[in-house]
């Protein structure tokens, strides 16, 4: 274990007891050090995943399925003051192109960041963050060349990022949100319930008469394994027809997915949960469209989704299946349904809210300065193509062309 103080130096296994009240904490009072056994610190990460203001993808079930799905040791980055942990950034060391990034678990699966941190933190100056970032550097030099913590939201649901002073570029990819209320017909209100209705109608009464559907919830563990199997098949095909890689194809990816599907659910709390639309009638059994969901607290978030257009297509089954999703999160008492990062028509016709998001790059050694200006000029081109209409579809087109006879890849398929 590495170490290096602010102040002063203090160990601990326990998490703290969530009724004690505790002093505010300023970043400058901190040790900070890093560990590889996630076990020794999984109290007091736990601890910190519950907090509101902290993303699921830093979650404890969450990162260690990445981590043993890929085989990979972790580096715990932890912030301790008066016996106890103030922040945790679990990160992953990958090589890419001879440089060794330390960023989070879950790489592009990750829909939303913000490491784990205290609200007894007191949000730093510009001067403890400096020191803040010479402190991680000199804590993990001799493990990477470049720090890339990525998809950060700067505001998240009114709370400022104790480290958004690091911020280095926007990211490419904006995340889209629908806040949701306890009644259905107010949360579509926000939106064009009237159309909206009508589609649903028409939806229903197309599936209705070739026999009808079911939403269908994966609550049995080989239900659910083989929905996610059936899953990794539909977007594999519907990918290759448009000729796009499939980002599901390799089999750490699978078996990370799959391992969260065992996390045990706490609640209405769960890493992964997946709904679909099952046919009746002459088409038995058929899966139409399916969809990853994830939950912390009153935040949902949808990991992933694909439709089977074979059967009647025209009741557009994904449409059905987010509008049934999302009433159910009212139901449950979700206050926002979140669709992710990518920028698609679906998700805009459905979301009142887009988060822009952003990358914070910290080199280490001297590769790691090489890199950090090349990653902000492939993102900045990145974010120039996708946000002009003629250089995207410019961009599809020669995506498509690498997979002979694939017609032209549309938008809701690209990401």
């Amino acid at each position: 274990m590495q170490q290096r103080k602010f102040h002063h130096e203090d160990e601990v296994a326990e998490a703290p007891d969530a009724n004690v009240h505790h002093k505010a904490i300023r970043f400058f009072e901190l040790t900070v050090s890093v560990a590889a056994d996630v076990r020794a610190v999984e109290a007091e990460w736990r601890h910190l995943e519950s907090l509101p203001r902290n993303s699921l993808h830093q979650g404890f079930d969450w990162c260690l399925a990445w981590a043993e799905a890929h085989a990979r040791e972790l580096a715990i980055v932890e912030g301790r003051a008066d016996d106890r942990a103030l922040f945790i950034l679990p990160l992953e060391i990958v090589s890419e192109q001879g440089v060794r990034i330390a960023r989070f678990p879950g790489d592009r699966f990750n829909n939303i960041n913000t490491g784990l941190f205290d609200t007894d933190l007191i949000v730093p100056d510009a001067e403890e963050l400096q020191n803040l970032a010479y402190t991680l550097k000199q804590a993990l030099k001799d493990r990477a060349d470049l720090i890339l913590l990525d998809n950060i939201p700067l505001d998240w649901r009114g709370t400022r990022h104790p480290l958004s002073g690091l911020a280095s570029i926007e990211n490419q990819n904006h995340s889209f949100q629908l806040p949701l209320f306890s009644n259905f017909e107010a949360t579509l209100a926000q939106l064009n319930a009237k159309s909206r209705r009508k589609k649903f109608r028409s939806s229903s009464r197309k599936l209705e008469a070739i026999g009808g559907h079911d939403h269908v919830i994966a609550t049995q563990e080989n239900e659910a394994h083989r929905l996610l199997d059936l899953f990794f098949q539909q977007k594999g095909e519907r990918l290759k027809m448009f000729g796009l890689p499939d980002v599901f194809q390799s089999p750490e990816i699978r078996a990370f997915f799959h391992r969260l599907l065992d996390v045990r659910a706490s609640g209405h709390d769960t890493p992964l949960t997946l709904h679909a639309i099952r046919l009746r009638g002459e088409h038995e059994g058929h899966i139409a469209a399916i969809a990853g969901l994830s939950r912390k607290g009153d935040h949902v978030i949808c990991q992933f989704s694909s439709i089977d257009e074979t059967i009647c297509p025209e009741a557009s089954p994904g449409e059905m299946l987010f509008w049934l999703m999302i009433e159910k999160s009212c139901r449950d008492g979700a206050a926002i349904f979140d669709f992710g990062v990518g920028d698609q028509p679906y998700k805009r016709n459905w979301c009142k809210q887009e988060t822009v998001q952003h990358d914070i790059l910290l080199p280490l050694t001297w590769k790691g300065s090489l890199m950090v200006p090349l990653l902000i000029a492939v993102t900045k081109a990145k974010a120039a193509i996708k946000r002009n209409p003629h250089l995207y579809a410019m961009a599809q087109r020669w995506r498509s062309r690498q997979c002979p006879k694939a017609p032209e890849a549309t938008t809701s398929d690209a990401e």
